[in-house]
């Protein structure tokens, strides 16, 4: 089990009803992490159509985690 943290925004925050947690995970990877998410508080966007950052840094989905990541799933902008 993995402890990691985690920052939502735009649509994502709406979903989750919060911008910030730290959620226990046994997903060894960005892209099963935000399949949990998913799963958990229904978030409707693809992982195709957003960017996530791990530790301040851009990654692939395919990312491996580590105790202590954290992780910003980072939805499209819109507006102006």
């Amino acid at each position: 089990m993995l402890n990691i943290e985690l920052q939502y925004f735009a649509q994502l925050q709406d979903e989750a009803g919060r911008a910030y947690e730290i959620r226990q995970t046994q997903a060894l990877a960005a892209t099963a992490l935000y399949d949990e998410l998913r799963n958990a508080y229904g978030f409707a966007l693809e992982p195709a159509c957003m960017r996530v950052a791990i530790n301040a840094a851009f990654a692939p989905w395919e990312q491996s985690l580590a105790e202590g990541n954290h992780v910003a799933c980072i939805p499209p902008v819109t507006g102006g």
